[in-house]
Parts: structure tokens; C-alpha cells; sequence
């Protein structure tokens, strides 16, 4: 029965309701203390945290793992503007996100007044849709699109603004219904066949599979794929798992081996069918410089138009459906024609360290491998560990290493953990530098609250050391990147975690034995460089 009395705020906290929403992440403000109520007494929960941009991380990192839109909430202004950066990560790396943003009453906003920016212009550009909710009566509607358009193909984010005079407005809006996800067509037969004779015609084909391989649920079908044709796979880095590692026919991501054995795998090859690929990825000018390699694009949306990457054929619907057709298609199978680039790759990622080697990222990654199960969840940070780990830490199911590769910003890696920890029955391991350890560390205290349990390991050199490598490859020498930090240990002490300081490989392979227990931890790395 309709609710006269019923506002705005409450009709929107009964929409996330009707969405399946469980929490809300984000910062309170005076323009949301409407919402904030309605949200306390709907069966949603506000989960405050101490930085807005975490609030998007931890909905963005949601969504990816989920496929349900993750919530995030700020104030106008400054909380608005704080939302941005996990916003537009989430938008780049196809994670389905929702943002709110508190605003001003209407009665100020045609004039400079305190706070007041353009939220809804400055949103714009950096997500798939955005409205500010500016009459009652279009509450539900709103919501219903911000979720619907946040979670098809491809995913990504969208923003709502409330204006604090509108959500006092009494409505008589109701929720809508949630209807079944928007299904991707099958292919057109015409396309399929040309795509099979395409592949059917090649000597040494290969499969890139890219982010939307794994985010559209269609591992199972490139299994299928391979077993019936042969054909190996090489991954991007968001793509991790899409095979498993261990198998013969995969060669780990784009550029993994000692010696780039994967890359000249890649340039061998004459035919690529690209699966799910969004070149924000990895730019295919550095698998296809000469243009000459012919592509089948197999994705929920047309191909980028790009020098590097211009498809022969385009089979644009459900990727999965898009794989099982095209392995009933093609007629042809291959024996595996890179398995000496596998074995030398894989050797390479799982080979163990030896006592005395130097505490480097590259060789604490086999050990951390073999502390982890298949199913546990590798959260990555940015920075040059994040390079590590994509060409060097193997993947053996879809979605259990998140790595942010289409905007790459540092500071995802704690909430990250956060969200995974929430959102996965398994255990969570971040890996981090100490640069983009501090960017979100106090988001520690907010796991805590929660009652979280993942181990965060933090890669320790002072340094912003990416940008150092490539400064000293450009120039022989680096500069701005040095920094200092707290004692680590400590640091995460005061926030209630268990915490040690592995200064050698023997002492972090012990060290290890945190990522099976229940509790909120850290491991800090000192490094050699």
C-alpha cells in the first residue's frame, strides 16, 4: 500500500532494498542526513569508512567479484569530487558501480553557495549514466536505470545525485519490479561461419582472453573451446584464471616468462581470436606492431577502432554463447603448438627461491603461491609489484586475482581486500607496495569494524618503485620517488591486526602461515631492489 508520508530518501533506501543491496560504503554528510536514516531503518547497511575514495574502491572491487553493482555513497562537494577516482577505476576496469552524491537544495544551486560544484557535469565523462533526481516522482525510475545500466555489458559505473530539499519531498513513487539481467544475442550464423573459416584457415591460432572472458562468466566455454580445437591461450592481466595456469595450453598473461617466452608465443602467432579484450587493457600495439596478424573479435560490443587492433571478423553478443557456437563451428583441430613456452613459463612463475636469494617480490611469489588455494582471492595494488604479479603469480580459477588494469590506480589494494573478503567464501591475500599501502590504510580500521579477516602484504622499499624503474630505463638515473614511512609493524598494530616483519625469505614463507587464519593481518616485506 502506498505510503503518502513516505519520502524521497525512503523510497530511494526501499529501491537499494528491491536492488539486493546489503551495504552502502561511504562518508556521512548534513545534505545526506535524510537518506542516512532511511538507510538505518531499511534492511540496508551504511557502512561508514574514512575516505570516500575507499567507499568506491570497496564498491568497485564488489561489482567485479560479484557482478552486482556495488554502492557508494559521498556528500556534496569535496565528498562528491573524493568518489571519483574508484568511480572512474570501476568505469575503465568494467566493474558495475553505483555512486550517491548528496547536493544543495535547488533553491541555491542557479548561484555560487558553499560546496556547490557541478557534480552531475563533473561525473559526466567518467560513467556510463548520471542524473541528479531532481523531481519525487522519478526516484524509483532512477534507481532502477542506475543499476540496470551499471550491471549489462559491458558493466560499469553511474551516478545519482540527491538534492537534500528533494529528498525531504514526501513521494508515492514504488520501487520497480528487478527483472532478469539484458541477454546478449547469440551470433549470426553468416558471422560465425566466417569467423570459423577465418580460424579454420590458420596455422598457429591463438586466444587472448581479456577482462570480459572472465567477467561474463565464460571460462567454462573457452575450456570447452579449447579441449575441442587445441588452440592456446594467453591472458591479460585482468583476465588471470580464464585457463588455468596449469594447463599446457596456457601461457600465463601477455608478457610472462624469463624472457617474454608468452610475448613470442604472441608474435608467432597468425590468427588471434580476442575474447572479451578491451584494449585499455593492454594496448595491442605491443602484440600486433605490424598489423599484420588476422583477428576475430569475440565480445558484448563492437571493437574499438584502433591502427593496431582492426578485426577481420566481429562477432559481436554473449561472449560464452559466442564460444560454444564457435566450437561447434570450427572444423579443425590443433596439436599445441607452444608447449616448450608454456613449461618455460610456467617453470618460471613456480620455481622456488632458495634460501639465499635476494628478498625480492619476483621470489616471494612462488611461496605465496603455495600458501594460497586455488579458490583464495589475490587482491593487487599498483605498482611495480602489480607487474610481479601479473607475468609471475599463477591463476588457476576466473576472478580470483584482481589486478586494476584499465585506469591502474594505486590505492585499490585495502579496500579491495575488504570487499573481496566480504564478497567471497575464501581466503583474501592483498599485495601491495608501501605507496599505495598508505594511499587507503586507514581503510584497516573500517576491516576491523567489520570484523574482516585477509592478510595484506606490504612490498616495502621506500620508494614509488615503478616509476623509479622507468625513469632509470629512460635515463639511467631517478628522481621524486623516494620515500619514507612509519614502522609498518606497528602501524597496523595500533589498528588491532596481527602484524610481522619478514626479513627474509624463510622468515616470510613462516610469516605465510597468517593467510589461513582468521584474523586481520599483515606481513611487511622489506625488499632488495
Amino acid at each position: 500500500m502506498d505510503d503518502p508520508e513516505r519520502t524521497v530518501a525512503e523510497c530511494l533506501a526501499d529501491c537499494l532494498e528491491a536492488e539486493g543491496v546489503e551495504r552502502v560504503f561511504g562518508v556521512p554528510g548534513e545534505e545526506l542526513e535524510d537518506l542516512l536514516f532511511a538507510i538505518r531503518d531499511s534492511s540496508v547497511t551504511f557502512v561508514p569508512v574514512r575516505h570516500e575514495q575507499g567507499a568506491a574502491f570497496v564498491a568497485d572491487v564488489h561489482g567485479r567479484l560479484t557482478g552486482e553493482a556495488g554502492v557508494c555513497l559521498g556528500t556534496l562537494g569535496p565528498g562528491a569530487t573524493n568518489l571519483l577516482t574508484g568511480v572512474a577505476d570501476a568505469q575503465l576496469d568494467k566493474s558495475p558501480l553505483v555512486a550517491i552524491t548528496g547536493q544543495g537544495g535547488r533553491e541555491r544551486l542557479h548561484k555560487e553557495s558553499h560546496q556547490k560544484l557541478d557534480i552531475v557535469g563533473t561525473f559526466e565523462p567518467l560513467v556510463k549514466w548520471n542524473a541528479q533526481i531532481s523531481d519525487r516522482t522519478a526516484v524509483a525510475e532512477s534507481v532502477r536505470k542506475a543499476f540496470k545500466v551499471a550491471e549489462y555489458e559491458k558493466p560499469g559505473a553511474t551516478h545519482l545525485e540527491l538534492p537534500e530539499d528533494v529528498a525531504a519531498e514526501p513521494t508515492d513513487a514504488e520501487p520497480l519490479p528487478v527483472r532478469e539481467a539484458v541477454a546478449r544475442p547469440a551470433p549470426d550464423d553468416g558471422t560465425l561461419a566466417a569467423a570459423a573459416s577465418l580460424l579454420e584457415s590458420a596455422d598457429q591460432p591463438l586466444v587472448l582472453a581479456g577482462n570480459g572472458a572472465v567477467r561474463a562468466d565464460a571460462a567454462s566455454a573457452l575450456a570447452t573451446f579449447v579441449d575441442r580445437t587445441g588452440v592456446p591461450v594467453v591472458s591479460t592481466y585482468m583476465a588471470k584464471g580464464a585457463l588455468p595456469d596449469r594447463d599446457e595450453r596456457s601461457l600465463m598473461t601477455l608478457d610472462s616468462g624469463p624472457d617474454g617466452e608468452a610475448g613470442g608465443a604472441v608474435a608467432a602467432a597468425d590468427t588471434v581470436l580476442a575474447v572479451g579484450y578491451d584494449i585499455a587493457e593492454h594496448d595491442p600495439e605491443g602484440w600486433n606492431s605490424d598489423g599484420e596478424k588476422r583477428i576475430v573479435h569475440l565480445d558484448s560490443e563492437p571493437a574499438e577502432v584502433y591502427t593496431h587492433y582492426n578485426p577481420d571478423v566481429e562477432l559481436v553478443c554473449d561472449p560464452g554463447t559466442g564460444l560454444e557456437r564457435l566450437a561447434g563451428a570450427v572444423e579443425r583441430s590443433w596439436d599445441v603448438w607452444c608447449v616448450d613456452a608454456h613449461e618455460r613459463v610456467y617453470e618460471h612463475a613456480t620455481r622456488r627461491p632458495s634460501p639465499d636469494d635476494p628478498v625480492t617480490v619476483a621470489n616471494t611469489l612462488p611461496l605465496l603461491r603455495e600458501a594460497m588455494t586455488d579458490a583464495d582471492v589475490l587482491v593487487s595494488d599498483v605498482g611495480s609489484h602489480k607487474m610481479a604479479i601479473a607475468r609471475r603469480f599463477p591463476v588457476f580459477e576466473p576472478g580470483r586475482c584482481v589486478i586494476s588494469n584499465g585506469l591502474a590506480s594505486m590505492g585499490i589494494g585495502v579496500p579491495g581486500g575488504l570487499a573481496a573478503d566480504l564478497a567471497v567464501d575464501a581466503n583474501v591475500v592483498v599485495g601491495t607496495g608501501d605507496g599505495g599501502f598508505l594511499m587507503n590504510a586507514a581503510e584497516l580500521e573500517t576491516a576491523k569494524r567489520l570484523g574482516c579477516s585477509f592478510t595484506t602484504v606490504v612490498w616495502r622499499d621506500d620508494d614509488y618503485g615503478l616509476i623509479s624503474e622507468k625513469q632509470a630505463e629512460h635515463t639511467g638515473e631517478h628522481y621524486g620517488t623516494e620515500l619514507g614511512n612509519p614502522d609498518l609493524v606497528a602501524f597496523a598494530e595500533s589498528f588491532g591486526l596481527e602484524a610481522t616483519r619478514a626479513g627474509s625469505l624463510d622468515g616470510f614463507e613462516d610469516a605465510l602461515s597468517a593467510v589461513d587464519d582468521d584474523a586481520l593481518s599483515l606481513i611487511e616485506v622489506p625488499i632488495e631492489r
